[in-house]
């Protein structure tokens, strides 16, 4: 009896060395509490995994380079990163798992949806919690103060791509073709066709679709074309832009196109000729070909070590890693803080603090309360399958 006895301990004791073993097993990782331990959530498998890459990726390198150079207040930083599908359940799970991680502060999630359920959670546990690349306002309302965006919010997109319409006397006519079913896409078009009439920009046609119809813009595009738009503004995202560029083409309506952020992704769609994207303008925070020293040492690392040019949501996610940096140096915050205790220690911080970054154009970044992020649109135009800074 006492040797079977024996036998059973010693077989428990190996189910629990083993459990209890590996980085990436959950709950069961033991955090090393002299570390700053950075979570990141979002698709890096599916029809939007070139946005949760780019995140994960841009977020890599400065984590890398920051340890590097001695980490935080001489503490290194351990980051792992959980793909969600832009799905949000999934998302809910990625961060429960990273939750039973050890995760004290969340670079994400990438994409609205998600990230508004994920919000909720944060919210419960009072984890701090910085967006790179989810835009709507929901996404701050639906916390207590501890999510943070880096990215613009929608409304910001909208009123800014009008005023620059406007001030470069881009059109005489402009059409809308948005999503109606989407929160990114209708809170874009609403601010856009406010501003619009204050710009006194001449709006002549605005056609919707939805997520069960977006494979067939015909009618959309020739609406438009009846209208004599030259220019069509898409608050949309790269995947349906790339068909209503084709379509446009085959029906021989060849207006401007102007897009936002969501557009970034258009020059990497399977079996779409980029040759009809020449001339495309799009806002967003970041153009890879700018001249600023840190933008060119950032695309240079960011190709050698992904092989891909970085977008601008690889550039705000590597600005929300020093964004946490910076926030944690103003506030002090140790690495034995409870995750808890963390967000008390940043969401005070983040008003504080003010970074140039990759996205921050000459201003730089500087958050108010709310979450919201204040920073210099950049306009770029696509030429010969590339983006350059207009």
């Amino acid at each position: 009896m006492k040797k079977f006895i024996s036998v059973m301990l010693v077989a428990a004791m190996a189910v629990t060395a083993l459990t209890g073993c590996g980085s990436n097993s959950g709950s069961s990782s033991k955090k090393d509490a002299d570390k700053y331990y950075i979570g990141g959530i979002g698709p890096t498998t599916g029809a939007t995994a070139i946005y949760g890459t780019a995140v994960k990726n841009g977020a890599q390198i400065a984590v890398d380079e920051i340890n590097a150079a001695g980490g935080i207040n001489g503490k290194q930083i351990e980051y792992r990163f959980e793909d969600d599908q832009n799905d949000a359940e999934k998302a809910v799970n990625a961060y429960n798992t990273l939750k039973d991680w050890g995760m004290q502060m969340l670079v994400g999630t990438t994409t609205t949806a998600p990230c508004i359920a994920v919000a909720g959670k944060t919210a419960s546990d009072n984890m701090f919690q910085i967006t790179p690349s989810a835009s709507a306002p929901s996404v701050l309302s639906s916390g207590n103060g501890n999510i943070f965006q880096v990215c613009f919010t929608d409304p910001n997109q909208g009123i800014a791509s009008a005023q620059y319409i406007a001030e470069n006397k881009l059109a005489k006519k402009i059409g809308i073709i948005y999503d109606s079913s989407d929160v990114y896409s209708s809170g874009i078009e609403e601010k856009f066709e406010a501003e619009a009439k204050t710009q006194g920009l001449n709006i002549v046609s605005k056609a919707a679709f939805t997520a069960d119809s977006k494979t067939d813009f015909g009618t959309q595009l020739q609406k438009a074309k009846d209208a004599g738009a030259d220019l069509l503004f898409l608050p949309i995202y790269y995947q349906e832009a790339s068909i209503i560029l084709k379509q446009a083409d085959t029906m021989g309506y060849k207006p401007k196109f102007f897009g936002v952020d969501g557009m970034d992704g258009i020059l990497t769609v399977e079996n779409f000729d980029t040759k009809l994207a020449e001339d495309v303008m799009l806002l967003t925070p970041f153009a890879a070909d700018a001249k600023d020293k840190t933008v060119q040492n950032f695309v240079k690392t960011y190709k050698e070590k992904y092989k891909d040019t970085p977008n601008q949501f690889a550039a705000d996610s590597y600005d929300a890693v020093y964004a946490l940096k910076a926030a944690i140096e103003e506030s002090k915050a140790t690495t034995d803080m409870s995750a808890s205790d963390m967000c008390d220690a940043l969401k005070g911080a983040m008003t504080k603090i003010k970074m140039q970054g990759l996205t921050g154009g000459e201003d730089g970044l500087t958050w108010n309360e709310s979450g919201e992020v204040t920073k210099s649109p950049k306009a770029v135009i696509i030429k010969n399958g590339a983006y350059k800074a207009m």
